[in-house]
């Protein structure tokens, strides 16, 4: 097997080789602290994240770089509306966005850096851009020349000549050409500024993550990742000055993942429907927003819908309850008999489930088509738990399945918590029974509220016992019809296992 990768800069998969066998370097755009993050932001970080994490699940060893922007317009602009000094509103919201993510389970990157730390590495960058003739003074500021480089925009596409015939770009008085761009600004009246051989000023934004990248990882490195909306400019300039600064190819493999709408409209201030990841936390479960997101394709479009997280959680109450029945299973019993890897179920995705990861998610990360096969590895593991009857085999199989399932599920940030823990935390009704130290129900007349319906066990036993034997007298239509009338009582989950059905779940 070999990893293969997108790379937007020759648009087709590439097979990976790295710059030095065994190691990684990869460098992703963060964000600017002006503001809270939204699932947008999630979306950028939780499929580097994965990648991240995959990456090293396969053997590499790993220089994960993330930086954080806090010089920036923005920033200054919401200093000066609120009366505080930039440094105020950046630390704010660098606060913010380590709460948030942390919540979210990302990792932390091997480092994080500052902008507002790197000044005398962009200063004297941008030095050397002047020195080779790609940059120029104008009153204070320093400009990028995009015509003296000749392959500009080769990352997104574009060509100088249509970026010049529409050009929309704010044109500053003393640009030479409208697409040149900031390197260096000139200070104004109330704003930070840092001293340079230009004048006070401070550095323009495309600058840092060139310095930044290169202090860490090279002035020649493996992965550069981001949003698809950096592809122009940001990541056009990029190229542009460290090339020009260093004679050298600046990124190997670059990596952009697709946009996220909101009910299939565009997220924006304008329309008001903005989604903060502070406030998706506070209605659903970190591991649920990791599935929403995984279960597409990095480089594909997402909707995000209630509905699409409600799907996410009732796919992640499947693998946790899997995982509870395997754990079950073998505290059964002591693993015996073998495993019997001619056995159907055992072929479909049980037996070769991290082998199956791995060959999927060398195509390009695709985290979606990896899911499917997990849940069809899940359906095949639960029937065969259903089907056997030693608990010594069911054991050995439940053993060996848990194994590589957890080891996938972390690539992808999921079943991180005990099950009991993960149930109590996100079902509204469930019945505890502490001896056992699982959610079930063990027939006694405790009374549930759904809303303002009373669900009384005693009759949800009954029904229960009546499926039962019915499915033990093979009577598949009746076990079928009372099966549907638990689901309008609001019973989702029956677990049917050899000695009856002993643990239900209900409707959150």
């Amino acid at each position: 097997m070999a990893l293969a990768i997108y790379n937007t800069l020759e648009r087709r998969k590439e097979l990976f080789e790295p710059l030095e066998p065994g190691r990684v370097r990869m460098y992703v755009c963060g964000v600017t602290v002006y503001d809270l993050c939204h699932i947008g932001h999630a979306r950028a970080l939780v499929v580097f994240d994965m990648i991240n994490r995959y990456l090293r699940y396969i053997g590499y060893d790993v220089t994960y770089v993330r930086n954080i922007t806090d010089v920036d317009d923005k920033i200054i602009e919401r200093a000066q509306k609120e009366g505080v000094s930039y440094r105020l509103i950046a630390d704010r919201y660098t606060e913010a966005f380590h709460r948030d993510f942390d919540r979210l389970g990302l990792l932390r990157p091997d480092a994080e850096p500052k902008a507002s730390d790197y000044i005398d590495g962009m200063v004297e960058m941008i030095g050397r851009l002047i020195e080779r003739g790609y940059a120029y003074v104008a009153e204070d500021n320093v400009f990028y020349s995009v015509a003296k480089f000749p392959d500009y925009g080769r990352l997104s596409g574009k060509r100088i000549e249509e970026l010049v015939a529409g050009a929309r770009v704010k044109v500053h008085q003393a640009k030479r050409e409208p697409l040149d761009f900031a390197l260096w600004k000139a200070s104004k009246p109330g704003e930070p500024s840092w001293p340079s051989p230009w004048g006070e000023g401070r550095p323009g934004w495309h600058i840092e993550c060139s310095v930044m990248s290169s202090h860490y990882l090279g002035e020649t490195f493996d992965i550069h990742g981001g949003g698809r909306d950096l592809q122009f400019p940001h990541h056009d300039n990029e190229i542009a000055q460290s090339e020009a600064a260093t004679g050298k190819p600046f990124v190997r493999y670059w990596i952009h993942n697709g946009f996220i709408n909101i009910d299939k409209a565009k997220m924006s201030k304008s329309l008001g429907n903005i989604l903060n990841i502070e406030d998706i936390l506070k209605a659903h479960h970190p591991e649920v927003v990791w599935l929403f997101l995984l279960s597409h394709h990095y480089r594909s479009p997402i909707d995000y819908t209630e509905q699409a997280l409600s799907d996410a959680k009732k796919n992640l109450d499947y693998f946790y309850t899997t995982r509870q029945r395997c754990e079950e299973a073998v505290q059964a019993s002591a693993p015996a008999g073998g495993i019997d890897e001619s056995h159907p179920l055992w072929q479909q995705g049980v037996g070769d489930l991290e082998d199956s990861f791995q060959r999927t998610m060398d195509d390009d990360f695709n985290s979606a088509r990896a899911l499917g096969n997990m849940f069809k590895a899940a359906g095949a593991l639960n029937a065969y738990l259903d089907e056997e009857k030693s608990e010594a085999k069911k054991a050995a199989v439940a053993e060996d399945f848990l194994g590589q399932f957890l080891k996938v599920c972390q690539v992808f940030g999921i079943l991180g918590e005990e099950p009991l823990a993960y149930f109590l935390k996100t079902r509204k009704h469930y019945v505890l029974d502490a001896e056992a130290g699982k959610l079930l129900v063990t027939g006694s007349p405790a009374r549930l509220e759904r809303g303002t319906e009373p669900l009384d066990t005693e009759v949800i036993e009954t029904k229960i016992a009546e499926r039962q034997a019915a499915r033990q007298a093979e009577d598949w239509a009746l076990a079928d019809g009372i099966r549907d009338d638990l689901a309008q009582r609001g019973v989702v989950i029956l677990e049917d296992r050899p000695d009856g059905t002993t643990v239900w779940k209900v409707r959150k």
